[in-house]
């Protein structure tokens, strides 16, 4: 799987406070944090949208000569993509892609797209030596590990495409950042630990995707591919790294697998675990 760009990520030691508190939390109820004065050539909109699978965040920080109509054109052609990938390939609509490709009614060759999906995921199984596997849940091929981050990254790219190159997308406790935030300085993001009792990881960006699994306190939502029993080795696990569906992924395997998991992210990979604790 090839990677266009390493992520661009500075971690931030010091606590958040008021003047330089973060634009986005992950792990929380809340958010969006104000930013405060927007700078003169800019546009921004923030918009939420919800699919028949998640929910989905979409900040824009526009330049100014894309005009408000263009934004929001922008803005509705990558909904229409989130929109598209759950109508599309969603494991749990009977007449998806996905689910025709399970009957057997279809080759994962008959659309690009669709062969892209299966390949990620069998990139995904060799990575995790096993641990995220699309193909062992009931029933057949699931992508659901990586889809919400596949279907991030490819509005991501919709929204480059009509001329937006500072953008935030927020789906759950997952995040695809690029470029400034609307204050004209990089995009920071806390990540909040589900012991409420520790301080949240701040980090600055102005590439890359966090891709989280247990942060946002959910119990029981990760299934090991091994055994079929609910995944309990670790509380949370948080991945960074360039691509969103293999942050994704690998938070998901990693969740699962525990200690083990640590060896998938030798020195110099394109992605490294933020965190990764014991239940």
């Amino acid at each position: 799987m090839r990677i266009e760009e390493r992520t661009r990520t500075r971690w931030v030691d010091q606590p958040a406070h008021v003047n330089r508190r973060p634009d986005l939390r992950l792990g929380t109820r809340s958010l969006l944090d104000r930013w405060g004065s927007v700078a003169g050539d800019r546009l921004t909109a923030t918009h939420t949208v919800r699919t028949g699978t998640a929910e989905y965040t979409l900040v824009l920080n526009a330049p100014d000569w894309l005009g408000r109509r263009g934004m929001g054109e922008a803005l509705a052609d990558a909904v229409a993509e989130l929109r598209a990938v759950d109508l599309t390939y969603g494991p749990t609509r009977p007449e998806s892609l996905v689910s025709r490709l399970r009957r057997g009614e279809i080759s994962a060759e008959s659309y690009a797209p669709l062969a892209d999906l299966v390949n990620r995921c069998a990139a995904m199984r060799a990575a995790t030596d096993g641990w995220f596997d699309a193909w062992a849940v009931p029933g057949g091929f699931d992508p659901g590990g990586l889809l919400g981050g596949w279907a991030v990254e490819r509005a991501a790219a919709r929204l480059r495409a009509a001329g937006v190159h500072d953008y935030a997308v927020v789906s759950g406790a997952d995040l695809v950042v690029r470029g400034q935030a609307p204050h004209g300085g990089p995009w920071r993001v806390a990540v909040h630990h589900p012991d409420a009792a520790r301080a949240p990881l701040v980090l600055e960006m102005t590439a890359g995707a966090i891709g989280t699994s247990g942060v946002s306190g959910r119990r029981d939502h990760v299934v090991d591919p091994h055994t079929g029993e609910p995944a309990r080795q670790w509380s949370a696990a948080t991945v960074v790294g360039p691509d969103l569906s293999v942050a994704d992924a690998y938070a998901t395997a990693l969740y699962a697998a525990g200690p083990a998991g640590l060896a998938w992210f030798p020195d110099g990979s394109p992605y490294r675990p933020l965190f990764a604790d014991h239940s």
